[in-house]
């Protein structure tokens, strides 16, 4: 694949995709499945390979949605499905204020309160079906999920979304956008007592920062597991293989984010889910989780490791889908790759410049082909990927300061992004 001159990586391999069908009389295998930055900066060694999988728990066809690396070095490895629970769990919890705080939370008050907002997304199409999760973000009936959960259902599929009370709904597609895995749906006749989740900030978050993810693995409904922030700013880079566990063909975009990362369990069926504070707040879409492959030991499957799109890029995609159907995104306009520079008396990763297009924000501010960007407003970049993810939360018309290293020297350049052209989607 050849790569637009644009904010995009060198090349990001794409894991296999996996059938694998169910045993008889059992339920079938389903996979596991560019607005501000946050301040903190990151620590992006896992110490160990991990890959990420996507999360919608896909039925009947099976399949994995797969990923890349994380730390920069191009290696990948598979997931591995999980198995489907069929249950049917009703709540009637009713939204309270609450007033836990980060060092005493008071999770029961905050599963009371965020689960009313949270839903289970059910696809089915002809030939499969699949769950994931999804957050109330309106009164209208506007559900905010991951792209990957209703991607499947296409022109001939059905949505069903059943609300934290046993009620089930219809639902249309209003908005899909497949380069940040982000999607919203909207109720049939929605009820006039849906309950919007609370948005929070996802600028103030610190590591250590307790976190709740309330979802529906494995079709478990209302199901809460409790971690802290692990990492902020963790660029995350997944995608799909050229046929979605749907069967029809997709777009194989990879997905890059400046992703939070939790301790919080995050099982299949959880994506979509929402990520909150000890407040109830919303501060991450649930997406992806690392996983160990079977060759790297005998633990592998979820390994503790989940991640979230914070709710500020969240909010921003969710805004311009719903006014729209579609969402624009920051255009820097240069393709990079990996490399390490020397930064004084020490070296350092960062991303060189491969190539820079005629006419972009990159070549408007005077960027050259081999210059190594190192930071985005102060923020490290220590490979490719960790820049796309910086630009791909920023929004058009947003100026930003690079620091390179060209010639040996460090040197900031202000650039003035651009909205991301169609053509290069």
């Amino acid at each position: 694949m050849t790569l637009a001159p644009e904010d995009r990586t060198q090349q990001i391999p794409q894991a296999d995709y996996y059938s694998q069908p169910a045993p008889p009389n059992q339920p079938a295998t389903p996979p596991l499945g560019e607005g501000s930055r946050p301040g903190p900066k990151r620590d992006r060694r896992l110490g160990q390979t991990v890959s990420v999988a996507l999360l919608a728990a896909v039925l009947a066809s099976g399949g994995t949605y797969a990923v890349t690396q994380l730390d920069g070095q191009g290696t990948s490895t598979t997931t591995t499905p999980a198995a489907t629970a069929t249950t049917s769990t009703n709540q009637n919890s009713s939204p309270t204020v609450v007033q836990g705080n980060a060092t005493a939370p008071d999770w029961g008050a905050v599963a009371a309160a965020v689960a009313p907002s949270v839903v289970s997304i059910d696809v089915t199409t002809q030939q499969s079906s699949g769950a994931g999760s999804g957050v109330v973000f309106d009164k209208s009936g506007h559900i905010l999920t991951n792209n990957h959960v209703v991607e499947g259902a296409g022109s001939n599929g059905s949505i069903t979304v059943t609300l934290s009370d046993g009620r089930t709904y219809d639902a249309t597609v209003v908005g899909t956008d497949p380069s940040t895995d982000l999607a919203v749906i909207r109720l049939k006749s929605a009820p006039s007592d849906l309950t919007p989740i609370t948005l929070g900030n996802s600028e103030s978050l610190k590591v250590g920062d307790p976190t709740m993810a309330v979802v529906n693995p494995l079709g478990l409904s209302g199901t809460v597991t409790t971690g802290i922030v692990s990492a902020l700013n963790r660029p995350v880079s997944t995608g799909t293989s050229s046929e979605s566990p749907f069967g029809q063909q997709s777009s194989g975009n990879e997905v890059v984010t400046n992703a939070i990362q939790t301790s919080a369990a995050i099982n299949p069926g959880n994506s979509g889910g929402a990520l909150v504070n000890a407040k109830g707040e919303l501060i991450g879409i649930n997406s992806s989780i690392a996983s160990l492959g079977q060759s790297q030991g005998s633990q592998s499957g979820n390994i503790g490791i989940g991640f979230a799109i914070p709710v500020k890029e969240a909010k921003s995609i969710a805004d311009q889908l719903i006014k729209s159907g579609k969402a624009e995104h920051a255009f820097l306009g240069v393709s990079t790759r990996d490399t390490v520079v020397t930064d004084g008396s020490a070296k350092r990763a960062g991303a060189q410049v491969a190539a820079v297009s005629n006419g972009t924000p990159a070549a408007n501010a005077g960027i050259r082909t081999g210059d190594v960007i190192i930071a985005v407003d102060g923020q490290r970049v220590d490979s490719a990927t960790a820049l796309v993810a910086q630009i791909r939360e920023m929004t058009a018309g947003e100026k930003t300061k690079l620091t390179i290293i060209r010639g040996g020297s460090r040197q900031d350049v202000e650039v003035t992004l651009a909205v991301k052209p169609d053509s290069t989607s």
